[in-house]
């Protein structure tokens, strides 16, 4: 398991890869997964390259092989997050009826949350049913910013 760390215009930034798939992204103060070694592979460095197209403004798709790992049902709801088109945001309720139970909008906040993949896994294009920008992991400033790129506003709660 190798990560790398970079600073990004939205801080310092660590993305770890495993066997030739990305892993985790970390914000600024995250936490680095146990067994990880600090290696900058060449996944690692085309990872970084994409993200700082993307948080240029570049870059509206990313193009990476990507391992979450989590239940069948954060994985479903992690698929779903990876087709929300650049640009645009869905709603937490809109997210569980994709997934086939429109009941399950908090099983998606906390899939969302669990989400070891930010901003690769576009999280941060889930929003409140009335627009509100609740919730994130980076924070709610960092998901401000994160829409801000691609031209997207919300009402902050």
């Amino acid at each position: 398991m190798n990560l790398a760390y970079r600073k990004t215009p939205i801080g310092t930034i660590g993305i770890r890869e495993n066997n030739g798939v990305i892993t985790h992204l970390l914000f600024e103060g995250g936490v680095a997964p146990l067994h990880a070694v600090l290696n900058e592979t060449p996944l690692l460095k085309e990872a970084f390259r994409q993200l700082n197209d993307y948080l240029s403004g570049e870059r509206k798709a990313f193009a990476l092989p990507l391992a979450p790992e989590g239940t069948p049902f954060q994985r479903k709801v992690w698929e779903i997050l990876e087709k929300i088109p650049y640009g645009k945001t869905v709603s937490y309720k809109d997210v569980a009826v994709k997934a086939g139970n429109v009941l399950a909008t908090r099983a998606v906040g906390m899939a969302n949350h669990r989400n070891p993949i930010p901003i690769f896994i576009a999280c941060h294009r889930v929003i409140g049913a009335n627009g509100a920008l609740v919730g994130y992991g980076g924070g709610l400033e960092m998901k401000k910013r994160l829409l801000a790129i691609e031209g997207v506003s919300g009402k902050k709660e």
